[in-house]
């Protein structure tokens, strides 16, 4: 899968036919932002992150019962990445209120999701099954928690081994487009 950040918007530049085009919901500063994004770009498939438990900026939350219409609305939603992902319990609300037809992927970001790895994924009901990597929050993560920083690649090798070895897709961050003329000051903050 190659996603394509809503950032996107702000060039001239062409979407490959092989995108989705990611709308992270933290970046969104009401719903209706949302969907102008998503009537904008009809032809598009789209993954849509849903910020849970964030805390770091920009900070706007939404409630997966805030979401359920517009998911309903726009058939071209077919993923919702959900953050902080702990365990299976963190998706329960999800499994049991989406349409069967939602690709739910859980951000991994802490070292209790790496270990959890196994249950989080059982628990998912799509035959193809995503996680997602939240390289810096993991590593942010394991400072917090006074864990030895060099554990990280070790946190990171088991993920990818266990992704290879059940046939998961497992999302990396893959460089990251900069700008000199980004003018907003406000989007950090609601």
């Amino acid at each position: 899968m190659f996603l394509i950040s809503q950032n996107i918007e702000s060039y001239d530049v062409q979407l490959p036919d092989n995108a989705v085009f990611r709308i992270n919901l933290a970046w969104c500063n009401n719903l209706k932002e949302l969907e102008n994004k998503l009537a904008k770009n009809k032809k598009s498939e789209f993954f849509v992150d849903l910020p849970v438990g964030r805390i770091k900026p920009p900070n706007n939350k939404y409630s997966l019962d805030d979401m359920i219409p517009i998911i309903e609305a726009n058939p071209c939603i077919k993923y919702l990445a959900v953050s902080n992902v702990e365990n299976k319990n963190d998706l329960q609300p999800f499994l049991e209120k989406l349409p069967d037809y939602i690709n739910i992927v859980p951000k991994i970001e802490s070292q209790k999701a790496v270990l959890n790895i196994k249950e989080i994924c059982d628990s998912l009901k799509t035959e193809k099954k995503i996680v997602m990597l939240d390289h810096d929050d993991l590593f942010s993560s394991i400072i917090h928690n006074n864990e030895d920083k060099n554990k990280f690649q070790e946190y990171i090798k088991s993920l990818i081994d266990f992704c290879n070895a059940n046939s998961i897709s497992l999302l990396r961050t893959v460089g990251v487009a900069f700008s000199d003329d980004e003018k907003r000051t406000t989007q950090y903050e609601k």
